[in-house]
């Protein structure tokens, strides 16, 4: 039986970013981007983000399964291939490109999308977005999901303007997410990042993934639609801000 992660200072940061996890994978897409950080505390970023891999992937099977007949086609369509590109060029950089680097992209496109959006009139009426506005934030988001788990930012940049209906919209996320998290199983075996270890204690953590998961399928249905968007928009702006604090405080 392989040994376990038994240190109590990683369960402190584990059990919170596995909860963030469970809720973010019920609906409220953006908590969830918090979970490789934290776990970065205590792991090197990428060995954080195959940690959590195995989770995300069940969390993932759980909502795809309670959101199946939610979700727009037309988005996955144009931002599943971006994302493939997205990866292969992660990939391909991971051993190059440093992880502070990642955090201040990810937190900079947050921040100026959603800038962008509150200083806007406030009567903006939903707009359509184009198939290359979706395979380029698509490409980002799957660039950024390999390296940190922190692919929602990106995401929502290309969604959140169209104001799908709350449940289209986190259906959409589910299932694009599952694909992507599908597709870097195989990289992360390449890059050596998982170890028996860390697989072990992944599955001591699932029961919680799983609990937190329910939770956050019960409230998103509960949310009414208008308090969800400007949920998410808040959470995307404060995780955005985290992410771009890290990466400027790292290469300071």
């Amino acid at each position: 039986m392989p040994a376990i992660i038994t240190d109590p200072i990683f369960y402190c940061v584990a059990i919170p970013a596995v909860l963030l996890l469970g809720l973010a994978k019920g609906g409220f897409a953006g908590l969830g981007i918090a979970s490789t950080p934290m776990l970065a505390l205590y792991l090197p970023p990428l060995e954080a983000a195959a940690l959590i891999l195995p989770i995300l992937i069940t969390q993932d099977l759980i909502s795809v399964y309670v959101y199946r007949k939610d979700w727009d086609a037309w988005n996955l369509k144009v931002m599943l291939p971006g994302a493939v590109i997205g990866m292969a060029l992660a990939w391909l950089l991971a051993a190059h490109l440093s992880d502070a680097l990642v955090r201040i992209i990810v937190g900079g496109i947050g921040l100026a999308f959603v800038a962008n959006t509150w200083l806007r009139p406030a009567k903006i009426k939903p707009h359509p977005t184009t198939a290359a506005s979706g395979v380029l934030w698509g490409a980002v988001s799957g660039f950024t999901s390999f390296m940190t788990q922190g692919g929602g930012p990106p995401f929502q940049v290309h969604v959140l303007p169209q104001k799908l209906p709350k449940m289209t919209l986190v259906g959409t996320t589910t299932i694009f997410f599952t694909v992507v998290n599908l597709l870097k199983i195989w990289p992360y075996f390449a890059l050596a990042q998982f170890t028996p270890k860390n697989f072990v204690t992944s599955l001591l953590l699932l029961p919680i993934a799983v609990i937190a998961n329910f939770c956050g399928i019960w409230l998103v249905r509960r949310t009414p639609t208008d308090l969800f968007y400007r949920i998410a928009y808040v959470l995307l702006f404060v995780i955005s801000l985290i992410l771009f604090w890290q990466g400027i405080s790292a290469v300071r």
